[in-house]
């Protein structure tokens, strides 16, 4: 395999440190949390409907996110912070036992939403931006005349399956939002139409799930930093060798860290609990 690290030399022989003004992302504020969905309506299809009326054995087996949608607003009478208003969409996968001892798939999509308060700054600029749509008799873009509010950054990891439950009325389960409320690009996602929740006779699916979320807010800034000059990368691009793969396999490195099970705990030099490797692996030393 070729080497993938980056070097580059500057433009003048020296390569003497400067200081240069960029335009970046300050990190103003940051949270982190693990939050627990208990008992979530599911909207299902007319299929997902009319199987859980036949059963009363389900399981989920996938569970991944299809999208989300961030609303920040300034929180009024405490200037600077600001509520970031979340929803995450979750795309699930069941499998029922259906008479006769088959079993059934369908889709589902849960809407989980979660609410944090972080500080964003102050700022009465307001930001404009050239375009190359722009032209000497082009129309000028309209106006906005709200502040520039910063932008919030929510990274999050696959949810964590809980339970899943069937329940006898919709009442039963947290209803956030109808299907009217989800974004069309959302319900493209899921094989099928979803249906409203019906009557209080008809059953209705409630999901668990745990979610592991980092939320920060950030702004635009002008920062100095130290810098060699501008540079270009001392490798030279090759074409990669198509005629003999195998030996291009024989150069890759033994992946040892995927074949060793996580046996027992550790704990880490800032005294909170890990995981490591077994000891015990082939190949570690």
């Amino acid at each position: 395999m070729g080497d993938n690290r980056f070097s580059c030399s500057g433009n003048n022989a020296s390569n003497a440190r400067d200081s240069f003004g960029i335009e970046a992302s300050r990190i103003l504020d940051a949270c982190r949390d693990r939050d627990c969905f208990e008992d979530v309506r599911v909207f299902l299809t007319a299929v997902g409907e009319d199987l859980i009326t036949r059963t009363n054995s389900v399981r989920v087996k996938c569970a991944k996110l299809c999208g989300a949608n961030i609303v920040t607003d300034p929180i009024q009478f405490n200037r600077g912070f600001f509520s970031v208003n979340i929803k995450f969409y979750v795309n699930l996968v069941f499998e029922v036992c259906v008479p006769m001892g088959q079993s059934q798939e369908f889709e589902g999509l849960a809407v989980l939403e979660k609410r944090v308060v972080l500080y964003g700054g102050e700022s009465n600029v307001r930001v404009f931006r050239s375009s190359e749509s722009e032209g000497f008799c082009s129309m000028p873009e309209p106006v906005c005349c709200a502040k520039n509010k910063p932008e919030a950054v929510v990274e999050v990891v696959e949810p964590v399956v809980l339970g899943a439950r069937i329940v006898e009325r919709c009442s039963d389960c947290r209803c956030c939002c109808s299907c009217s409320d989800i974004p069309l690009q959302i319900l493209d996602t899921v094989n099928g139409t979803l249906v409203e929740c019906g009557t209080d006779d008809n059953r209705s699916l409630a999901v668990s799930l745990g979610l592991f979320s980092v939320v920060r807010l950030v702004r635009e800034g002008q920062l100095l930093v130290q810098a060699t000059d501008f540079c270009l990368p001392d490798k030279e691009c090759c074409e990669p060798d198509e005629e003999d793969p195998c030996s291009t396999f024989r150069k890759m490195a033994f992946p040892t860290s995927e074949f060793c099970p996580i046996t027992s705990p550790v704990t880490t030099s800032n005294g909170s609990n890990g995981s490591s490797r077994s000891s015990r692996c082939c190949g570690n030393s």
